[in-house]
């Protein structure tokens, strides 16, 4: 196992190294390619089946709370004949160095149908309910971020406790595999240096949420892109625009920014707090430090956005929205225009989905949950900052829709057939079906 491990490894070395990988498949063999199963072996790919329990000595394998099954069908595809499959959700890791990676997946049952919903790290949602008809197998590809908290030699950024095992901190790619029949026969997984990439920069709002039932709009958001490009959250808990920077997580996102890259920025419900020592006023210290993330990723060559922040969950009397973030937003939307920036308005876009949600129905937009709804919640949950994850869902469609009215070249990786979205018709609560993942926390994320 460790010459099999070392030769992989050294193949990981040398793939990344040469930085010939293009997005196409026909032109590149994968650096992994696992067949999921006990059948017979396709060529050119690793077995992988279910005693093949992740470990750091074979460097890949699966992990799970459930029961792993596995069914050969003896068909003539030896990769799609055989596939795995749970009741529960279930996890494959891979080590990989960090960079940027197309995974192809292939799904389906030679005679059966199936389900599937794939999150990757931090359940960042990559692909949404794809079913197969009895008999039919799929592949489906995304673009996946992998990376670690080191800068470079000397330098790293300083994580917050909580953030020590998050899934999109370590050193491997962790894929899991959810719904209601997700047959799993096989993984490809090719290097990519060429593709742009989005690059977040927010707060809780935006964060990929570790664990249910704490959700984000940058977790939800790759699941609306095509694959060739990808989506880098550094976004945490409780930062504010100084607070990240002075963390070094905007050091990082530079050290690896390139010309055709975007900087997606979106503060304001920390930034705001006079008790903390990352205030700033909206109008002068708060443009400032906007001023100092866009001209950071102008010398890189990098394209700046701007993305004001979403409302908190207040009405009046009258089920208005109450303007909880001051002028913050509006000192957002003046800079854009000084600058000359796109402008994603996600804080108009949010008062109009919020009010006609109302008062009550808002609430499952936010998390909020009676006692008992996660393991260990003795007390109900009532946040009116954060969002479950089909309050994420709808804002994430806003954000698609705020990237739609821009000229940006990102326009065209919207997934092709992704229906136009309107804040005045958000999609009803009782047809979004997003099944939760296995970690779950009753403690709220910073910020509030």
């Amino acid at each position: 196992m460790k010459t099999l491990k070392l030769s992989l490894v050294l193949s990981i070395g040398i793939l990344v190294m040469s930085c010939t990988n293009t997005i196409a498949k026909s032109d590149n063999k994968p650096l992994f390619a696992f067949d999921f199963g006990s059948g017979k072996i396709a060529k050119g790919y690793q077995q992988a089946t279910a005693a093949s329990k992740y470990n750091s000595e074979l460097g890949f394998g699966f992990t799970s709370k459930g029961t792993l099954e596995e069914v050969n069908r003896e068909g003539r595809n030896k990769l799609e004949t055989d596939f795995v499959t749970s009741d529960e959700p279930f996890y494959f890791e891979v080590d990989l160095p960090e960079g940027n990676y197309n995974v192809t997946i292939y799904l389906g049952d030679e005679e059966g149908v199936s389900s599937t919903n794939v999150k990757a790290e931090s359940r960042r949602l990559m692909l949404e309910k794809v079913e197969t008809k009895e008999g039919k197998t799929v592949s489906k590809t995304f673009t996946v971020n992998i990376r670690t908290p080191k800068i470079d030699e000397n330098s790293s950024i300083r994580l917050k406790s909580r953030e020590f095992g998050y899934l999109n901190w370590d050193n491997k790619l962790t894929i899991e595999f959810n719904g209601e029949q997700p047959c799993v026969a096989g993984v490809e997984i090719y290097p990519v240096s060429d593709v742009p990439v989005i690059f977040l920069a927010g707060n809780s709002t935006v964060v990929d949420q570790e664990n249910e039932p704490w959700a984000s709009w940058g977790q939800m958001f790759p699941n609306f892109l095509e694959p060739g490009i990808s989506v880098a959250n550094f976004a945490e808990s409780g930062e504010a625009l100084k607070s990240f920077k002075g963390r070094g997580r905007l050091k990082k996102i530079t050290s690896l920014m390139k010309p055709g890259d975007y900087l997606f920025i979106e503060f304001a419900h920390n930034d705001q707090k006079s008790n903390s020592s990352s205030y700033v006023l909206p109008w002068t210290s708060y443009t400032e430090e906007l001023k100092y993330f866009i001209n950071e990723a102008r010398a890189k060559g990098g394209q700046p956005v701007l993305v004001t922040s979403m409302h908190r969950r207040r009405f009046d009397d009258d089920g208005k929205v109450i303007n909880t973030l001051d002028e913050y937003p509006d000192a957002m939307r003046a800079l854009a225009k000084e600058e000359n920036l796109p402008l994603i308005d996600l804080n108009a876009m949010s008062k109009i989905m919020y009010e006609v949600w109302g008062p009550e129905h808002s609430k499952v937009a936010f998390v909020h949950y009676p006692a008992h709804s996660f393991p260990g919640q003795l007390g109900p949950l009532a946040d009116n900052t954060h969002f479950s994850t089909y309050g994420a869902y709808e804002l994430a469609k806003c954000v698609v829709e705020g990237i739609r009215a821009t000229d940006l070249e990102i326009n065209k990786f919207i997934k092709e057939g992704l229906p136009t979205f309107n804040p005045a018709e958000p999609d009803p609560f009782a047809e979004f079906d997003l099944p939760r993942s296995p970690s779950s926390s009753i403690i709220k994320p910073d910020g509030n």
